[in-house]
């Protein structure tokens, strides 16, 4: 255990004690306006195998009187009995700039009590954005690498057969507006508010333009005027923001997963003097009851228990380990490492030397 700990230890101080290296802002921050938008609709999958939604849901069965109707064949609810259909709501992601006629994959659930959508068909379903205004269209086959089946006495299943996707199942019908077109300014939004990424990214920015393009008010935000070389070329001053790279600073921070016993800590973790020694006391008691009888061919006496307790007390002995004043991440393992600790010990350890003070870091416990 001592020789397996000793090795992810270290691979961790590998990994965290390097110095940062620079990142492409492309990777560190997005664009105002520039993302993605969900997309939700109604639809029926058709063609199961009796896997379907039963008579007590009734949505399914006046969704397919309504279409019908549509097609001009007049049925009533009261006429109808399904079991090869199931009605369920279908969801997209559609990405920025997609143009009309692109395809995008859809995710397809089961909105009744059928039992599997497997095999099944999803019937044309308009997809609408949070705008009430229809985007995509999708149909298709659907997919759910499932299966369930069974009887009275015994059932099978392999994975979620009431959910599945439809692979390039939506045709876009509507595009979203440029949000690049006449723009003189764009907004840069960092992924995590930083003031010294921030300020890195403008000094980057301005570095590469010879001018004052760049400018932060905010840590999570950088606001870029587009040069007088690039009017009417948003796209290729995008470009060329994009590839430049800047080290981002990141805040002290130690994670732990008491659940999983794992600790993650940050390359800037600084730990204050501080000695710590942890042992453990070990306390078993073992109860072995002792039969008493009386001797052969006795005239008198009578078999009784007899108890008798074994008791035995370890304690581990452990070293009192000193670590000076601003040790590193990779000083604070090794000194760990050296009192023998488990993963598990290491989580108490290090929540008793945040709550000692000199743990100079977030302590984040998941």
């Amino acid at each position: 255990m001592k020789t397996t700990l000793s090795a992810i230890l270290c691979a961790l101080v590998i990994m965290v004690a390097v110095n940062a290296h620079a990142i492409r802002i492309k990777d560190l921050a997005s664009f105002e306006g520039i993302r993605d938008n969900q997309l939700m609709g109604y639809g029926l999958v058709v063609g199961l195998n009796g896997s379907g939604d039963s008579d007590q849901a009734k949505i399914q069965i006046q969704s397919v009187v309504n279409m019908l109707e549509r097609m001009g064949i007049t049925t009533s609810v009261n006429d109808i009995k399904l079991k090869n259909v199931a009605a369920v709501i279908v969801t997209a992601t559609l990405p920025p700039f997609a143009k009309q006629g692109n395809r995008l994959d859809v995710t397809v659930s089961s909105l009744g009590d059928a039992k599997s959508i497997a095999g099944g068909t999803l019937l044309m379903a308009p997809l609408k954005g949070g705008d009430n205004q229809v985007y995509a269209v999708a149909q298709g086959s659907v997919l759910t690498n499932s299966f369930a089946f069974g009887g009275q006495g015994a059932t099978a299943q392999k994975n979620h057969p009431t959910a599945g996707r439809v692979p390039n199942g939506a045709l876009v019908e509507r595009e979203l507006p440029n949000t690049l077109t006449g723009k003189s300014a764009l907004n840069l939004n960092l992924n995590t508010a930083d003031f010294t990424t921030a300020s890195r990214i403008v000094t980057a920015v301005n570095d590469k333009f010879k001018s004052p393009v760049a400018a932060s008010n905010d840590p999570g935000s950088v606001t870029l005027t587009i040069p007088a070389d690039y009017a009417n070329r948003a796209v290729e001053f995008v470009a060329a923001l994009e590839g430049l790279e800047v080290r981002p600073d990141v805040q002290a921070k130690v994670v732990l997963n008491e659940r999983t016993g794992t600790v993650v800590m940050g390359e800037n973790v600084r730990i204050s003097t501080v000695a710590v020694t942890h042992g453990s006391l070990s306390l078993v008691i073992k109860e072995t009851p002792v039969v008493s009888q009386p001797a052969p061919l006795s005239k008198v006496g009578e078999t009784k228990v007899v108890p008798r307790t074994d008791l035995k007390v370890e304690e581990e002995s452990r070293r009192l380990m000193v670590m000076q004043e601003g040790a590193s991440i990779g000083d604070v393992v090794r000194a760990l490492n050296m009192l023998g600790v488990t993963p598990r010990d290491l989580i108490s350890i290090l929540q008793a030397v945040k709550a000692a003070g000199a743990l100079q870091a977030e302590l984040s416990i998941i």
